[in-house]
């Protein structure tokens, strides 16, 4: 029995210390920037440890987040992504479940040593407990907690500075510089959190601060809060050891008070320190050993501010490449010391030409004035804008020259000149084009202060903005052929392409340049890739990227140096973000940089290749037409389409056919934009490439030299081709125009003639008959009355007849003897000697009907209503007469003749030809 209770003690013994042995191991992440992401260790047996990364998957590093208090697993990045471990290989092949409480207690093969292969060690990104999402680092942005599914803001209600001094020191972002309020949030309908942190200020972290529920579950509030951290967190002008209004300039960067370097420093700074200490206004800002304090601690970095910021560390600030500060060359401030005190404006008249501003008219006036480049991608590059009249303008590139551009960079503290530009070089400004005709020195302190037009005076548009490049204009880009993100690094500078050395390389460095990117928040740099080859500069190396810095020209290095590393040290980084380029050279692009045509002998001829998810691609020759060669023409601004081309006639291609089947109208903007199978698919061999010929490019212009006026700038002629085809169809326009000008007025004067000549005829037209009585011809031919013999004909209704004479039939031998009467109204009548009979014409209201003579009918055989009138030449003319009467609906047909000079009228009517007048 003793024995037993013996066997039972020693158990529980074993079993303590095996627990307490358990309990002694300890887990980390390290080298991550902050305490939830990194290389994970293990503490075991008195040496720490990792875990290889073969089978590492987000479980696992799920499991890793909660033992550590840390959110969720965000990532489970492999391949040395946050540096190389040493020590031990404490685990491998883990196969944990999410379920586990420790990660030692998820399957593998158990504890260690193992060999895994050099860089294979696991890691882990967790959420966290807060951070600050959308302020462009991991220093400033909207405060977001997690609740274990997702990130929620932060209420503004009672939201306390403590707090704001814990999540900042939290986060290694230095210390609370301000406090935001995010209005849209609300406007949003966002909901908050649900408690209110208490913090105190001391506390290591936000979660164990104490917490206050909100009432009924819900946080009253005006918007989600953000934050502001910052390294740099307070100024002061120090004298004989004393904080005043003037003195040496001393900024307490992360911590530890630092005298910041006269280099680059000018009033505008000045006059922002002076504001922030509440100190009036900068009277002057004295360069080199004006206030000496001693200390070795001087920080290069070099601020550049407009003077209306409200603190030194809200103003650009560059320490990337910046040489150390000589000893002594401190700066300095003078203050007016009076808190209310404000300069006067300066004048606002322009300085006469070539007159330079004494340092005291610079130091007791503040200009209204100010300078800046926009749209270049830097504070030293782009368009030139002036703030006037409180409006932003631009310049006029007319005499635009490097003496222009070098007062520019001078007066922003950019260096030297490298470039001039013109013609909108960087994108068409807007508003007031304020200057042009500058016409600077070079040795002037202001622009305004050049000789120029007056303010608002020019005669240009903003198609010809003026722009600059100054020498401490920087660019950062990747070099990589088909991979965005990803590639060599490469930084410009002075005017220069260069690479950028490897070491040492941080992790927080390489997230900086990665967000500078827009290429996510992490990277990873690759030492395994061939060597470069070609000549270029190195220029910089040993850059140290802080958490507070917002982008890579904030991190401290050395100082620039044509040759700062080997060529095996340059480095080649990947980062999160990494994808197929979306243009084949620099972005952005457009549609025709991502067609061209090769093994052609021209740019206007050759095989199809397109470029599509980071690579060149041919196009099958299926279906390829005339309009698909068109819209390939056209799109590279190559004319118009010759020849569609099949079967490799340009030769085959190579990598992928991305397109086939293609089906244009002809009109699309890029080829693309075509009916074809989707991208990549295809049933082809690259022996049935596509190819064009086009006809050739129009021509254009020479660009002149950026930034050289030798003359006027050239103006496109009229005599070009397109000119010339314009002026031709113009004319035969004009042409075509006055034809039918002459057309229309011949049309409206035969009109106005052939109105005038009915309305004569439609006198004596009858509109109704009602009673009509046609004698019979016997008794016509049987009268025997006298020649002026009166006969009554139709006078029922119609007693206001005029009489018409009826002259007796002639005989032939008068035939010859015939008077003509002379022309009237366009109309020449005959008569006969002697005249016939006169015949009471019918009519109902025709008062006005003229008299006309009607010759009789003559009795020679065939001579039945045909008259014969001789022509001046003695020439007869033959034409039957007779005027036929019909009802007032249809219109009259008439037919004129003309025979020589004489005119002959002659009236039918189709519908009435049975009712005639006439003598027979």
């Amino acid at each position: 029995m003793n024995g037993h209770c013996f066997l039972q003690g020693l158990t529980f013994l074993l079993l303590i210390v095996l627990a307490s042995a358990q309990e002694s191991r300890w887990l980390r992440l390290v080298d991550g920037g902050s305490h939830c992401a990194g290389r994970v260790e293990i503490l075991h047996e008195d040496f720490w440890g990792t875990i290889c990364d073969y089978g590492w998957d987000m479980e696992d590093a799920q499991v890793v987040c909660r033992q550590l208090g840390c959110g969720e697993a965000l990532d489970a990045p492999h391949s040395a992504y946050f540096g190389q471990g040493s020590g031990r290989i404490w685990l491998g092949n883990m196969k944990c479940t999410e379920k586990e409480s420790h990660v030692w207690k998820c399957p593998s093969l158990g504890w260690g040593p193992f060999y895994c292969n050099y860089g294979e060690h696991a890691r882990a990104i967790c959420s966290g407990f807060v951070h600050l999402a959308g302020g462009g680092g991991p220093c400033s942005g909207r405060v977001e907690v997690h609740s274990g599914n997702k990130w929620t803001p932060v209420s503004d209600e009672n939201f306390t500075w403590p707090t704001a001094q814990v999540i900042c020191a939290e986060l290694g972002c230095g210390k609370a510089v301000s406090v935001l309020v995010d209005v849209t949030f609300r406007e949003s309908g966002g909901r908050t959190w649900a408690e209110e942190f208490q913090c105190k200020g001391q506390e290591p972290e936000l979660k164990i601060c104490p917490r206050v529920p909100c009432p009924g579950g819900a946080c009253q509030h005006s918007g989600a809060v953000q934050l502001v951290c910052s390294a740099y967190t307070e100024v002061r002008l120090m004298k004989n050891g004393t904080s005043q209004c003037e003195g040496q300039v001393e900024m307490n960067i992360s911590g530890e008070w630092r005298t910041l370097c006269a280099s680059h420093w000018n009033m505008a700074n000045a006059n922002v320190v002076c504001h922030q200490l509440s100190c009036g206004v900068a009277i002057s800002a004295p360069k080199g050993a004006y206030f000496v304090e001693g200390g070795d601690q001087i920080w290069k970095a070099q601020f550049h501010c407009s003077g209306t910021e409200s603190f030194l560390w809200n103003c650009p600030m560059t320490a990337l490449g910046i040489p150390d500060c000589t000893r002594g060359n401190t700066a300095s401030v003078i203050c007016s010391g009076n808190k209310t005190q404000v300069l006067p404006q300066c004048n606002s008249v322009s300085d006469p030409a070539g007159s330079a501003p004494s340092e005291d008219s610079t130091a007791n006036c503040s200009d209204s004035r100010q300078l800046r480049l926009v749209d270049g991608g830097s504070r030293c590059a782009g368009r030139v804008e002036i703030l006037h009249q409180g409006s932003w303008g631009t310049i006029c590139d007319d005499n635009w020259d490097l003496k222009d551009a070098q007062v520019v960079c001078r007066q922003l503290g950019c260096g030297e000149a490298l470039n001039a530009t013109v013609s909108a070089h960087f994108g068409a400004g807007s508003g007031q084009i304020w200057l042009d005709d500058v016409n600077c020195t070079g040795q002037e302190s202001h622009l305004w202060k050049c000789p120029s037009q007056s303010w608002g005076q020019h005669n240009c548009w903003h198609k010809e903005d003026a722009g600059v490049i100054c020498s401490e204009f920087l660019a950062l880009r990747m070099v990589n052929e088909d991979q965005e993100c990803a590639g060599w690094l490469e930084v410009f500078y002075n005017g220069t392409w260069g690479s950028v050395c490897r070491s040492p390389m941080e992790t927080i460095t390489l997230s900086t340049i990665c967000r500078h990117l827009g290429c996510g928040d992490r990277g990873t740099l690759n030492t395994s890739v061939n060597f470069r080859e070609g000549s270029r500069p190195r220029w910089v190396d040993v850059i140290q990227c802080r958490n507070t810095d917002m982008s890579l020209w904030q991190c401290p290095s050395d100082p620039w140096k044509y040759s700062s590393c080997s060529p095996k040290e340059e480095a080649y980084i990947t980062c999160a973000g990494m994808r197929p380029k979306s243009c084949p050279a620099a972005a952005p692009c457009t549609d025709k940089d991502k067609l061209q045509l090769r093994d052609g002998g021209t740019e206007c001829s050759g095989r199809v290749e397109v470029w599509h998810n980071g690579s060149w691609g041919t196009v099958c020759d299926d279906s390829w037409s005339l309009a698909e060669a068109e819209v390939v023409c056209q799109q590279l601004g190559c004319g118009s389409a010759l020849e569609a081309l099949q079967e490799a006639a340009f030769g085959p291609g190579n990598g992928r056919i991305w397109l086939d089947e293609v089906r244009c109208r002809g009109r699309e903007s890029s080829l693309w934009a075509c009916a074809a199978e989707p991208w990549g698919q295809n049933d082809c061999k690259h022996e049935e490439d596509a190819g064009v010929r086009c006809s050739g490019k129009r021509s254009t212009l020479p660009t002149t030299t950026t930034g050289t006026r030798s003359g006027p700038r050239p103006v496109p002629g009229i005599f070009s081709l397109p000119g010339i085809l314009c002026l031709i169809l113009g004319a035969l326009l004009f042409l075509v125009l006055i034809i039918l000008v002459i057309q229309l007025h011949r049309w409206r004067v035969e009109h106005r003639a052939l109105s005038s000549f009915e309305d004569a005829l439609d006198q004596a037209v009858y509109e109704e008959i009602d009673y009509l009585v046609t004698p019979k011809k016997e008794d016509l031919l049987s009268s025997s009355e006298a020649p002026y013999q009166r006969t009554d004909a139709f006078t029922e209704g119609y007693d206001d007849a005029e009489e018409v004479s009826v002259p007796k039939d002639p005989s032939a031998s008068q035939m010859g003897e015939q008077e003509v009467l002379p022309e009237e109204n366009g109309v020449r009548a005959f008569q006969t000697e002697p005249p016939g009979k006169y015949v009471n014409a019918v009519g109902n209201g025709y008062d006005d009907a003229e008299e006309l003579p009607v010759p009789e009918i003559p009795s020679s055989p065939g001579m039945r209503e045909n008259y014969f009138f001789p022509k001046q030449g003695g020439d007869v003319c033959y034409s039957q007469s007779g005027i036929s009467l019909q009802s007032p609906s249809k219109a009259v047909n008439i037919i004129v003749e003309e025979k020589g000079s004489t005119l002959v009228l002659r009236q039918e009517d189709p519908e009435y030809d049975d009712i005639e007048l006439s003598t027979m």
